[in-house]
Formats: C-alpha cells, sequence, structure tokens
C-alpha cells in the first residue's frame, strides 16, 4: 500500500517537471544578443591588442 502511494506521488512529480521551453528559448536568444553588441563594441579593441602582442613576440 505505501508502495503504490509512492510510485503515484513520483508519476505526478514527474508529470510537472516538463519545464518552460519558451522562457528558455527567449533566454538563449537574450543571450546571444547580448554576446553579440558586446562583441560589437569590444571587437575592435580586442583586435588591436592581438596585432600589438603579435607584433612584440614576432619583433623579438
Amino acid at each position: 500500500m505505501e508502495m503504490n502511494r509512492m510510485l503515484r506521488r513520483v508519476a505526478t512529480v514527474r508529470e510537472d517537471e516538463r519545464g518552460d521551453v519558451p522562457g528558455w528559448v527567449l533566454i538563449t536568444l537574450m543571450t546571444a544578443g547580448l554576446v553579440a553588441v558586446i562583441w560589437a563594441l569590444a571587437g575592435p579593441a580586442l583586435g588591436g591588442m592581438f596585432e600589438q602582442a603579435i607584433e612584440r613576440v614576432s619583433g623579438l
């Protein structure tokens, strides 16, 4: 009798944990947007730093 009650409780919990797919899609899209904006702003500076580093190493 106790086992049946536990199995029903587990089945109920499993059905409730389907997740919020649209929420995760929105979070993923917003994260991708933020990465694109940050990359657009910081990309030239990072490229310049990389070129300076390569010049210093190859100048030795």
